[in-house]
């Protein structure tokens, strides 16, 4: 199809509808053409008067406009016209019944280019109103060639070059991938079902960022139906505020709560929000939420106001938060008659577009917030409560000042789709801090305090708990004096995290330090062991349902001093570090054992001589297994930190966590116990 530019006209870019006009008599041979009309289609008079007006129609639309020539009394509706050079030009044809001397009944038809006169008398002006709709139009024929556009989407042309007159959808172009907008208009084209609202992206070239486009395509159809081509509606949605919002919603679904830190994760809500929400956030909770603060009932309250929160998040669209009375972390006090106590009072929100500044509100309560109302020039605000599972956690607080716009209903939706979400994440976080830190304060009560070699070996410890979010794990180190000198030497990991495991440590330790007391060979005592953790489990099943049995790992080695032999036996831990006084470390091959608690293990000791100066590491398997590298890698890490490290024990524990841990997260507890042998003998 030709494409048809609309002429410049006084400075407006406009068509002159000029039409064209054809004779033909009821069988529709041509009998009458005119200047315009063989300037419109190329075709001189003399090869078409004569010859059937059909030929210069496409096939689908001939037998369509013969019926209607013999049936009807007057003709309009959209077609295509076939030139001579073979192009087509969609026109809007409008015939009327004629009277001629020499023909008898005839028609005159006048073809006026369809953009022209898309709309019958009205069309310059309806056409002068679609160039210069905001909304970007254009038509594309069969063949997805643009024929046609309007100012607006003349601008996208540097971002989407398809929109120039002539091109196609089909033309390739470096960068640009037509092939599903291609596929979407062949099936408008197909069944004629509009495309509404699909999204297209490109990166202009002038750098403005990313462009997005909402396209809706409509099917433009012809006197029988038949397809003619597509009409375009672009909206360009970049920076639309509904699709800010829909991209705010799922940033929350995926930023919110990305770790168990409360302060995180408040601090992740009051981001999200500015500016596309609010101008400035803040997110504050109660004591019982930010644990490890000094609790607020110890600080004094002023002459208005009590100290109800502590500050976990804030933002602002400008650096630094100047609007905010108080850092994160510190005590937010606030009037017992202000909105704030309101919402914690009732559950429900605050909403208040156009805030009430005038003398003989809340505010006067609170010179400190008033002085910065006024001075920033707050105007609309919104104060969400935290809710989740039923338990008031803070509030959120929502202030618009740069942004002229007072908030609406809407808004408020959004504000407490938002606070909803992170209610949910700030629970779990608490939830998780509150047994974390239960979990480490058991483990570090039942853990000894003050490691005792008694002479017979100098000993060191370090006990570094995971980062990540299962919570603290069930590893445990001992050093048990027993007997004509000797020392047990014994460390452990527990299946699992949390409560559960540090509970269950310390039973294994105390059941451990029982078994020493008797004087048991290594192999023996966890022999004794795994079959006391089974018979346990198997005791407190219930209903008939037998327990999970409780899995642990366990190495227990004895050194007696008289004879320096240090005798160890492993169930299903990692072989100790054995560091040589030339300073060369190796891995003794202990016999393998099955994990304490299957009830089914049989175990095996393993007997060393330690000449003075040799160093042992026992260590859990959180200080050489990582989700990057296997057990295998990290013992030989180990084994590089500790050769030749001529060190303080203490020290030489320390070199070894900060040389294989350093500042990167640790991925499991662990747990590092070292013994020394002296150069003297221990005395009689």
């Amino acid at each position: 199809m030709r494409p048809f530019e609309p002429r410049l006209n006084d400075g407006m870019t406009a068509a002159e509808p000029i039409p064209a006009f054809v004779v033909v008599n009821t069988a529709g041979t041509v009998i009458g053409w005119t200047a315009d009309t063989e300037r419109l289609t190329g075709y001189t008079a003399d090869e078409v008067l004569g010859r059937p007006g059909t030929r210069l129609l496409p096939p689908p639309d001939r037998s369509g406009w013969l019926r209607r020539l013999k049936e009807e009394e007057r003709l309009s509706g959209l077609s295509e016209i076939l030139c001579r050079d073979g192009h087509s030009v969609l026109v809007r044809a409008e015939g009327a019944k004629m009277l001629t001397a020499l023909a008898g009944d005839a028609w005159l038809v006048s073809l006026v280019p369809a953009i022209g006169d898309l709309f019958g008398g009205a069309g310059s002006l309806l056409e002068r109103l679609l160039t210069h709709f905001p909304v970007a139009m254009a038509f594309w024929d069969r063949d997805l060639r643009c024929v046609w556009r309007n100012a607006a989407a003349e601008s996208l042309e540097p971002a989407f070059p398809h929109y120039r007159i002539g091109a196609s959808l089909h033309d390739p172009i470096a960068g640009y991938d037509t092939t599903t907008i291609r596929e979407t208009m062949r099936g408008v084209l197909e069944t004629g079902k509009p495309a509404v609202d699909r999204e297209a992206r490109a990166f202009p070239a002038d750098g403005r960022g990313e462009l997005t486009l909402s396209i809706s395509l409509f099917r433009l159809d012809g006197v029988e139906g038949q397809p003619l081509g597509i009409c375009s509606l672009a909206l360009d949605i970049s920076r639309s505020q509904a699709r800010d919002r829909l991209t705010l919603l799922r940033e929350a679904g995926i930023r919110i709560g990305s770790t168990l830190d409360v302060k995180r994760t408040a601090q992740e809500l009051a981001d999200l929000a500015v500016p596309i929400l609010a101008d400035y956030v803040t997110v504050d909770l109660g004591e019982e939420v930010m644990p490890g603060s000094e609790p607020l009932q110890r600080l004094t309250a002023t002459s208005s106001s009590i100290p109800v929160f502590r500050r976990a998040g804030v933002a602002s669209v400008h650096d630094d938060a100047p609007e905010s009375l108080w850092p994160r972390g510190h005590a937010v006090f606030v009037p017992p008659s202000s909105p704030f106590t309101k919402v914690l009072d009732s559950g429900e929100s605050h909403f208040e577009p156009v805030m009430n500044t005038r003398p003989g509100s809340w505010l006067d309560e609170d010179p400190d917030r008033a002085r910065m109302i006024h001075h920033t020039g707050m105007h609309s605000l919104i104060i969400v409560p935290l809710k989740a599972r039923g338990e008031l956690l803070g509030v959120a607080v929502f202030v618009r000042h740069e942004n002229a716009q007072p908030f609406t209903t809407d808004d408020l939706l959004l504000a407490e789709e938002l606070v909803a979400r992170a209610a949910l994440s700030l629970d779990n976080a608490r939830r998780y801090t509150r047994e974390r830190n239960a979990a480490l304060a058991l483990q570090r009560n039942l853990l000894p305090r003050n490691l005792d070699g008694g002479g017979t070996l100098e000993v060191a410890s370090h006990y570094l708990p995971s980062d990540l979010h299962e919570g603290v794990g069930g590893d445990w180190f001992d050093a048990i004096r027993l007997d004509d000198s000797r020392l047990a030497l014994v460390v452990g990991d527990v299946t699992g995290h949390g409560i559960d495991a540090a509970a269950t440590m310390g039973r294994l330790r105390t059941a451990v330090r029982t078994l020493a007391y008797l004087g048991l060979r290594p192999h023996e005592l966890l022999a004794r062991l795994d079959d006391l953790v089974a018979r346990l489990s198997d005791e407190e099943a219930a209903d008939g349902e037998p327990r999970d049995a409780t899995g642990a790992t366990c190495l227990y080695a004895v050194y007696d001093p008289a004879t320096r032999r240090c005798t160890m036996a492993t169930a299903g831990h990692p072989p100790p570090a054995v560091m040589a006084p030339s300073g060369e470390v190796h891995f003794p091959n202990l016999p393998s054992g099955t994990p304490i608690g299957l009830g089914m293990g049989s175990f095996e000791s393993l007997e060393l001589e330690l000449p003075p100066g040799t160093v042992l590491a026992l260590y859990t398997d959180g200080l050489i297994e990582t989700r990057q590298a296997d057990l295998d890698a990290g013992m030989d890490r180990l084994g590089t930190a500790l050769a030749g490290a001529a060190l303080p024990l203490n020290d030489l524990c320390a070199h070894v966590i900060d040389t294989i841990v350093g500042d990167t997260p640790a991925e499991d507890d662990i747990a590092l116990l070292m013994a020394r042998v002296p150069h003297k003998d221990p005395p009689s």
